[in-house]
């Protein structure tokens, strides 16, 4: 049965289409000349990788990527077309960089604007609930970086790339703070059994606490604690 199908299938649609093996040189002439026009595009638009990118450049790179696809194997799109594309993009990348050095408005309105998200030890709760980035996340990041509990940072900063930056305690001022390894936030505590330093795992708040009950965290009134680690970063 299945060999049946095979003999019967027309192969020549499956592989091309509707369209004729002659295309397959066309498809190689097509994708040289793309392929060109991209890398003329990206050496106008400048060296930077695209974990620098921001969302302005990163709309442009798709649109490129767009217009250069679709004549590569689609005869249809005819390549005059796809290069006046990438002649428009290139000549609004040039207008909306010019504007963006000309005034600090227009520059945030269009990339953003950087956003502390760890001041001293704890969380900026109020700008981190503004960026769409979980918690899991956040603190791969920053094991990559070294950092296994929050004591050891002074401020951490999200950049219009999306890459954090983080600025360091020196080791003699390293505090205790929120542990960030893997599974160091399960099992919270709401009553405390032994003395000590305790860090709130929503905001990272640490404080000295006794034996009793937790109460409430003072900055964004959680009730659940780990015990916080005063570790320093490894380097």
């Amino acid at each position: 049965m299945l060999s049946v199908f095979l003999l019967n299938l027309d192969w020549k649609e499956l592989l091309l289409g509707h369209e004729e093996w002659s295309f397959l040189l066309e498809i190689i002439l097509r994708t040289m000349i793309m392929f060109l026009a991209i890398i003329i595009g990206l050496r106008i638009l400048g060296k930077r990788g695209v974990k620098q990118l921001s969302i302005f450049e990163l709309v442009v790179i798709i649109g490129l990527g767009s217009a250069a696809g679709d004549p590569m194997f689609n005869k249809d799109v005819g390549i005059i077309s796809s290069l006046i594309v990438f002649i428009v993009i290139i000549l609004l990348y040039t207008i909306v960089t010019f504007f963006i050095g000309k005034s600090k408005t227009f520059e945030k309105l269009v990339e953003g604007k950087s956003i502390c998200l760890i001041e001293n030890g704890k969380f900026s709760v109020k700008n981190f609930q503004k960026e769409n980035l979980g918690s899991d996340e956040f603190f791969a990041e920053l094991r990559l970086k070294g950092v296994s509990q929050l004591g050891q940072i002074e401020i951490a900063i999200e950049e219009i790339s999306g890459e954090i930056s983080v600025f360091f305690y020196e080791d003699q001022y390293v505090k205790y703070g929120l542990p960030i390894m893997p599974d160091s936030l399960e099992n919270p505590l709401k009553s405390i059994h032994d003395e000590g330093y305790y860090s709130c795992t929503f905001c990272g708040h640490t404080e000295y606490k006794t034996a009793g009950n937790s109460e409430n965290c003072p900055s964004c009134l959680k009730d659940e604690w780990v015990v916080s680690s005063n570790r320093k970063r490894i380097t």
